[in-house]
This record gives C-alpha cells, sequence and structure tokens, in this order.
C-alpha cells in the first residue's frame, strides 16, 4: 500500500500533493499551510506528504520504505514534529525547532518541520516564525497544520500555500473503522455517524464503551432538560466524566511512555530503574506536566460534549425544515425525543440554542470555569421553565 492509502477521503488532495512530491524539487513550495477541521486528518496528511517528499519512490510502493517507515513512525533524523499536550506552544519551543530548521538534512532532500496545531500559538510565538516561513532555509519545508486559515495571522496565511482538507462522509469514515479495527459493520457505521466525520473521535466512539455511554448520558440529559436543578446535575456529571476520561488519558500515555523508556533502555516491566537514569525515567511523570496533560485533555472532552449537544439542535432545525430525506439526523437513536422537541420549539429557538453552544464554546476558550460554563449553558437549552 502507498504512504496515501491510510488516509480518509481526500482523494483531490492526495493527488495534488502526490504530483508535487514526483515533480521537480526546485518548483516545490517550501512553507504549506495544512487545513481542515478537527479528525480530518490533517496532520497524517502532512506526515504522508514528508515521507512521500523524503521517500526515493515518493511513497507509491506497495511495500513502504524504511524512509517512508521512520517518517511515519517519528524517528526519521530529517522529520522533526512539534506538537503539545498542553493548551499552547510555548516560544522557546519554536525558537528551537527554528534553530533545527537551519541545519541541512543529514540523509534525505530536505529537512522537513510539521508543526501540528499552530492556532495553539500565542501571537508573539507565532511572530517569531514568521521569519522563517517568509524566508526559508534553502533545504527546509515547513507544513503547518491548522482547523482552518482563519485560525492563524494573516501575516501566516499569507507567505504559505494553504491545502484544505475535506471533512470525510460517513460511509468512508465507517469503511476506515471496519478496516482497521475488530468492530463490526453497524457499530462502526454509527461510530462514523455521530462522530460527524471525525475519524479520531470516531475510532473512540466504536472502541471506547464508556465514550460512548457517556455520550447517550448526555444527550438523553438535554433532551430531558426540564428544570434548573436538572441543568445543574447535568452540568456536574458532565464535569466528572470529562475529568475521569482525561485522568485515564493520561495515565495511558505516561504508562507507554514508562513502557517504551524501559524498552529502550533494556530494562524489564519489572526492574529497578538504574540511579543514573532515575532522574530521566521520573521526568516522564512529573506532576506539573501531567496536570497540564490533564487540563488539554479535559478541553477536548468538553470540546467534544459540546459537538454533541450541536448535533441536537443541527437535528431538530433538519425535522423543522424537513430536509431528513436529504442530510438525515445525526442522533438517530434518539429520533422521538427529537421529534418532540422540533415540536415545542420554533426555528428562531432551536437557531438560538446553537448559538448559546457556540457562546459556552468561546467562554471554554477563555478560560471560563468549565462547570460554571456548562451550567450557564444548560439552564439556557431548557426549553421551558417550570
Amino acid at each position: 500500500m502507498s504512504v496515501w492509502d491510510s488516509l480518509v477521503g481526500q482523494k483531490p488532495v492526495i493527488d495534488m500533493l502526490s504530483r508535487i512530491a514526483q515533480g521537480d524539487p526546485s518548483q516545490i513550495t517550501q512553507s504549506w499551510l495544512i487545513c481542515g477541521p478537527p479528525g480530518s486528518g490533517r496532520s497524517n496528511m502532512a506526515r504522508a506528504f514528508a515521507a512521500a517528499l523524503e521517500s526515493p519512490d515518493h511513497g507509491m510502493s506497495a511495500e513502504p520504505t524504511r524512509v517512508t517507515q521512520q517518517v511515519l513512525a517519528g524517528t526519521h533524523p530529517d522529520v522533526t514534529v512539534l506538537t503539545t499536550n498542553k493548551v499552547t506552544i510555548g516560544i522557546d519551543q519554536v525558537r528551537e525547532i527554528i534553530t533545527t530548521s537551519e541545519q541541512m538534512p543529514a540523509t534525505a532532500p530536505w529537512r522537513i518541520i510539521i508543526i501540528e496545531d499552530v492556532d495553539r500559538m500565542l501571537e508573539r510565538t507565532t511572530n517569531v516564525l514568521l521569519k522563517e516561513i517568509e524566508e526559508p532555509a534553502e533545504h527546509c519545508i515547513w507544513l503547518l497544520c491548522a482547523p482552518s486559515a482563519q485560525d492563524v495571522l494573516p501575516t501566516i496565511r499569507s507567505r504559505t500555500r494553504i491545502v484544505n482538507l475535506a471533512v470525510p462522509s460517513t460511509q468512508a469514515v465507517a469503511g476506515f473503522l471496519t478496516s482497521t479495527t475488530n468492530v463490526e459493520p453497524k457499530v462502526a457505521q454509527r461510530a462514523a455517524r455521530l462522530a460527524e466525520g471525525h475519524i479520531g473521535i470516531a475510532k473512540l466512539y466504536a472502541t471506547d464503551e464508556r465514550v460512548m455511554s457517556d455520550r447517550d448520558e448526555l444527550v438523553v440529559g438535554v433532551l430531558n432538560l426540564a428544570r434548573a436543578s436538572d441543568a445543574v446535575l447535568l452540568a456536574g456529571n458532565l464535569i466528572d466524566n470529562a475529568k475521569a476520561q482525561a485522568e485515564a488519558d493520561a495515565n495511558r500515555i505516561t504508562a507507554g511512555q514508562e513502557a517504551e523508556f524501559r524498552r529502550i533502555n533494556g530494562l524489564a516491566p519489572s526492574d529497578r530503574i538504574p540511579p543514573k537514569l532515575r532522574g530521566a525515567f521520573n521526568q516522564i511523570a512529573k506532576k506539573d506536566d501531567v496536570k497540564r496533560l490533564v487540563t488539554r485533555r479535559t478541553r477536548d472532552v468538553l470540546d467534544r460534549a459540546l459537538n454533541s449537544i450541536a448535533s441536537i439542535y443541527r437535528d431538530v432545525a433538519v425535522l423543522q425544515n424537513n430536509a431528513e430525506d436529504s442530510v438525515g439526523l445525526i442522533n438517530l437513536e434518539n429520533r422521538s425525543s427529537i421529534t418532540e422537541l422540533s415540536v415545542r420549539l420554533n426555528r428562531a429557538g432551536a437557531v438560538t440554542r446553537l448559538d448559546e453552544v457556540a457562546h459556552a464554546r468561546k467562554r471554554l476558550a477563555g478560560n471560563g470555569n468549565p462547570l460554571l460554563v456548562f451550567e450557564s449553558l444548560f439552564c439556557a437549552l431548557i426549553p421551558y421553565v417550570f
């Protein structure tokens, strides 16, 4: 399989980037901005493009070359990926990677720098990056990733070639799930529908029963909102579930990093850490870093919850406009309750509640207290206050 085969629903972009990778190296743009909604695979697209640029076969062979394997695994010496589990990318990280970008490639044609979530940079940090993007080193290619071009500064947009990814279709995501996991087609289809084109969330829904159960409880809770006390209880449950999911993710990531540390240093799971390695080993589970990771993961869970809440009122609007046959419902399992809600609300009421969800998202992005944000949101979603 080629390096592009694992990417879902992006054939036009794949065709374009594949042609560029196989073309004249002197004609390759050196600064790129790969845009796509969350879960569309923009960072995977960047890695695949990097592999196609670096590998002698341009990533097209049925059997991946060693170079391709290294790039995709994140071990190639000339391909550097800047990512973060924190809320923002720090200025020191950017300065360090700029220094790396100015070095000549060791084994491949290009030194490639991939920055995931470049929209997580503060303006001061982005300005540090700007000069390198505008005048990159002769043998360096920058691949920046963001949800949309509007999420980065205009100065960055104007100095990069923008690639826009599509939202993968439900069928494409479901097909990906059935081919890469052991889930049944029915489960894959439902997970893909509820994820609304987000590949990572679809995989999470398909393989983690707890995450799917939490979503089901949230949707039912929103549909049954009748009084302020319901809103307060639902908000508390959501925050508790989000923290529990985030802590479980952080523990899983930390455990994986510790296991990898032991493997690299030739230590069995039961072996004691030698004194000379204890400092490095203890850095893996450093309290402040784990706390930041939990904060980031909690925000991701809450953002996913907002998408689920918005999908309810999207379905309400679909029924109110008699558009189910053309666009379908997301929350099919709750169709009867959504139908009842579509009668209780007028069209303006459905739109107003979508605006309330967008407002809650802005408040969270502005570091609003999550519990207060969701208590306020759920109170605003109550159809009638008794």
